[in-house]
């Protein structure tokens, strides 16, 4: 196996370098968002700007598990950089991009290299500090995401305001470039000389099957594409059949991309299952409480770019809360809390919100949901990377990425699909409206644009009274959300005792206990 040489290597430029390239990935998913009203007005494609974001995530989702294994055979170092010139390339074509199609061939190989960045930093993370510092750098890295979101929003309008909207990516050149040169320079790998085996059918049936999920959520409920459509359903049956055969193959692989006994391990799978509940808990929030407040309060998008920052803000003090107190507590009672804090946060959101709420405390309940959220990004990282021995970190960290990115992919098609179904019911309900314009405001959401009000021609009146009713719908999404943390809580009941060991052999001296509450983090796949 890989193991990083602390002899050679300088931790702390290798720690700078690491920051650097998790936080111009993390940045990456919410800088745009701003800047895409720009960027239509520029390159046109309104019909197909939502690719713009599709693109980078299902290359992401792609791509995260495929080179998170990749990584535990060849090395940490060389695919984290691999990302880094991906990442880096990508952005500097989105910046020289002439047209929307072009833009989101490029947004797809940013997201290639986001797949490698994102959880490789993780690794490479527990792999460089002992035991009893994981928890705090864990924290650490965990807050990027929070500070990511905070201020991507804010960067993308600032900068497309009052720059170009090509320096949105044209930000990401020096921050990759010194990344890049800090992680060359200072982070050196002991070398493996095991002969390694591809398990290249597993990776091209994953690949498939992944493809035909996201591109099933994305398209679903589209012109064209209606739920019930042989299209749609062709898609989804597509990626089960897929899934199928991927499976099969990974137990006759000799090196497969996802080692299936991983999952005998509880704390492992409660930690995925835990995850991907999480990230679908983290779009409801995101996406609808700016939506929400746009609408109620009768603001810009450029005006709510900084609408988040309650929440991102407890996401970042949780984060760190969670990893130092990762190795005082066992893992499970430290996610129950989280679970309680996120559960009262989307709770107050979907049963105490309404128009007449005031701003305040609006943020009030956004500081709960992000208190209950962040805990996550830092602790379940820690927990999946204890459950595991040390030749599968690589794939077990790219696991816990990939099963947080497909839940919020899920999430946000379930909530757009509850969302739209409880507007379009409530808007229909009422008197002399229009099927035919009900039906062309589909969610509601265009009618944020002043622009678009206008060329509707409703009257100020009927614009609110619209606005109530999709400030309603969410409100609804919010009730609904409550769920996810709900069902976590069972996962997390799962983790069992399992708590933060060091990575040396049960039974060595000073090695962990082989008990219930070692976890068995380096020795056992069936621990927890």
């Amino acid at each position: 196996m890989f193991r990083l040489d602390t002899k050679k290597s300088n931790v702390k430029l290798v720690v700078a370098g690491l920051l650097l390239g998790l936080f111009m990935a993390s940045l990456d998913q919410t800088i745009v968002s701003t800047a895409m009203a720009t960027i239509i007005k520029k390159l046109g494609g309104l019909d197909s700007f939502i690719w713009v974001y599709s693109a980078y995530m299902i290359a992401m989702v792609v791509s995260t598990p495929i080179l998170g294994k990749l990584s535990d055979m060849y090395g940490r170092k060389r695919f984290f950089l691999l990302g880094l010139v991906l990442f880096v390339v990508g952005s500097i074509l989105c910046g020289t991009a002439t047209n929307m199609d072009q833009l989101i061939i490029y947004r797809a190989i940013q997201g290639v290299g986001g797949g490698a960045l994102m959880p490789i930093v993780f690794t490479i993370i527990f792999d460089l500090f002992p035991m009893e510092k994981r928890g705090k750098m864990m924290g650490l890295f965990g807050a990027v995401f929070g500070i990511s979101s905070v201020f991507g929003p804010i960067l993308g309008g600032s900068i497309s305001d009052n720059l170009s909207w090509r320096w949105i990516f044209y930000i990401n050149v020096p921050i990759g470039v010194l990344s890049f040169l800090f992680i060359l320079r200072a982070y050196h790998e002991s070398k493996n000389t095991r002969k390694q085996n591809i398990d290249w059918l597993g990776a091209v049936l994953l690949t498939g099957a992944i493809l035909c999920l996201m591109f099933g959520l994305e398209l679903g409920g589209t012109d064209g594409w209606a739920w019930s459509s042989w299209k749609t359903v062709s898609l989804f049956v597509g990626s089960g059949v897929l899934l199928i055969l991927f499976l099969v193959a990974e137990v006759y692989a000799k090196d497969p991309i996802v080692k299936l006994g991983l999952f005998k391990n509880r704390l492992f799978t409660s930690s995925m299952m835990t995850s991907m509940l999480y990230g679908g808990a983290m779009m409801a929030g995101a996406t609808y409480i700016p939506i929400f407040i746009q609408g109620v309060f009768h603001k810009t998008a450029t005006q709510t770019s900084t609408v988040l920052i309650p929440m991102m803000l407890g996401v970042v003090l949780s984060s760190q809360i969670g990893g130092r107190v990762a190795g005082k507590f066992v893992f499970r009672n430290v996610m129950i809390l989280s679970a309680i804090t996120l559960t009262a946060g989307l709770a107050l959101l979907g049963f105490a919100l309404d128009t007449s709420t005031s701003r305040g405390i609006i943020s009030l309940y956004m500081v709960v949901v992000g208190l209950g959220m962040g805990v996550s990004f830092s602790l379940l990282n820690i927990s999946t990377l204890n459950a595991v021995p040390p030749q599968y970190k690589g794939s077990a960290s790219s696991l816990i990425a990939f099963f947080r990115t497909i839940g919020s992919a899920i999430g946000v098609t379930v909530f757009g699909t509850l969302q739209k179904h409880d507007f379009q019911s409530a808007i229909q309900a009422l008197p002399n409206m229009n099927p035919q314009f009900a039906a062309q405001i589909k969610g509601g959401q265009a009618l944020l644009d002043p622009v678009v009000q206008a060329k509707i021609g409703l009257s100020a009146e009927a614009v609110n009274l619209l606005l109530s009713k999709l400030a309603d719908s969410i409100i609804y999404v919010f009730q609904w959300s409550v769920i996810l943390p709900i069902i976590a809580f069972v996962f997390v009941l799962m983790m069992g005792r399992a708590r933060l060991a060091a990575p040396m052999q049960a039974g060595q001296p000073g090695g962990p206990p082989q008990g219930e509450h070692a976890g068995k983090p380096e020795t056992s796949m069936h621990g927890g």
